[in-house]
């Protein structure tokens, strides 16, 4: 008998144990279920341990920046180099695989590649463009044909491109049958260095170049108008020809800076690049001495205080590349410097709706006009 009580307890006992947890008054469990105190710890962990990885990673990211940050001042201090190579980027070429021999190919069927050698070991690759009215006549000529067509009566233009790319960039090439359709000779060549030129960059060889091109100009184009065209960095190079032409006394008739700049350390100061660094201690001898120590100077600031003839300067305000105060600040030196007394100065702003920014004034409706009417005097002062 009591053998079958326990047993009947027993069973109780299981019954009451795998029986659900009491329900209280609302119908809801009394005691919710735990997990083991060793599992919950466990899964605390797993997500701190990952924020805390990625808080790691993030963090040494960002001192590895911190560090490359504040290296690249003392690199481009130690390797003023650097900045040369920054300033010219003729070590890039766009657009690529272009074969400059072959002006046609850019839809240029009017155009003859030229070679000329201004010095011992430096060759430049030029393009030689006839006015509109010689189109027809091009085809298929000779190199020869085209040096004799520049004593044909027709104005030419000395177009010195800016840094980077070569004489078949695209905006160039717009540019010059814009210029071609108006009726002018378009001469334009790569500096040593650049495109298919042979030779290594300098502020001096590329204005011996553009001299020695100007020189080769003035042997072929008898009385005809030669006016020298600059953009961006080519103003540089065009305000060290002019004034050394001023020098000799041998001017051109006139003078086209497009979007210039006053000096190369004014122009670092404000280009795009320079926006996380300006601000930077000791910005002005960590990347700016460089390029002075390199011998790049491209003071138009200065050089125009020495240039008699004619000057028309273009900017659009929207440039994002050189400044449109920049321009304007030239002018500004220009219009009151005694060397213009005798010659006509004018500045012909863009706006910034019409979105021409660093290189697409060419676009211009205006353009045309503008050429046309600043041109045109220079032609009388150059007849009187």
């Amino acid at each position: 008998m009591r053998k079958r009580n326990e047993s009947v307890t027993v069973e109780h006992e299981r019954a009451a144990a795998a029986a659900p947890a009491p329900l209280d008054k609302g119908c809801s469990l009394r005691h919710s279920l735990r997990l083991p105190p060793a599992a919950a710890a466990a899964g605390m962990k797993r997500p701190l341990g990952r924020r805390y990885g990625l808080w790691f990673r993030l963090r040494r990211l960002l001192i590895w920046l911190l560090g490359v940050y504040i290296a690249i001042p003392f690199l481009v201090k130690l390797c003023p180099a650097i900045q040369a190579k920054l300033v010219f980027l003729n070590f890039v070429r766009v657009p690529y695989f272009i074969d400059l021999k072959r002006p046609q190919d850019q839809g240029l069927n009017h155009t003859c590649n030229y070679y000329l050698q201004p010095e011992e070991g430096v060759t430049v690759g030029v393009w030689h463009t006839v006015p509109a009215a010689l189109w027809k006549n091009a085809r298929g000529k000779d190199q020869l044909w085209f040096e004799d067509a520049l004593g044909s009566s027709h104005p030419v233009i000395l177009y010195l491109h800016g840094n980077a790319g070569t004489r078949g960039g695209d905006h160039r090439v717009e540019l010059y049958k814009v210029l071609s359709s108006l009726g002018y000779h378009v001469v334009t060549f790569d500096y040593r260095g650049w495109g298919d030129s042979i030779g290594s960059p300098s502020e001096r060889g590329m204005t011996y170049d553009a001299l020695h091109v100007f020189d080769w100009i003035k042997a072929r184009s008898g009385d005809n108008p030669v006016y020298i065209w600059g953009h961006s960095l080519g103003t540089g190079v065009a305000t060290n020809l002019v004034r050394r032409l001023c020098e000799r006394e041998t001017p051109p008739d006139a003078l086209i800076l497009e979007s210039p700049f006053t000096n190369i350390r004014e122009e670092a100061r404000s280009h795009p690049f320079s926006v996380i660094y300006r601000y930077f201690p000791g910005f002005d001898w960590f990347f700016l001495d460089p390029i002075t120590t390199s011998g790049i100077k491209f003071a138009n600031d200065e050089n125009v205080k020495y240039i008699s003839c004619s000057l028309l300067i273009l900017h659009a305000e929207d440039d994002p590349v050189v400044p449109f105060h920049l321009g304007k600040k030239l002018y500004n030196i220009a219009a009151t410097s005694r060397s213009f007394r005798d010659y006509k100065v004018q500045f012909i702003p863009f706006h910034t709706d019409l979105g021409y920014r660093h290189k697409y004034i060419y676009r211009s409706p205006e353009l045309p006009r503008i050429l046309r009417e600043f041109l045109g005097k220079s032609e009388h002062e150059h007849h009187q």
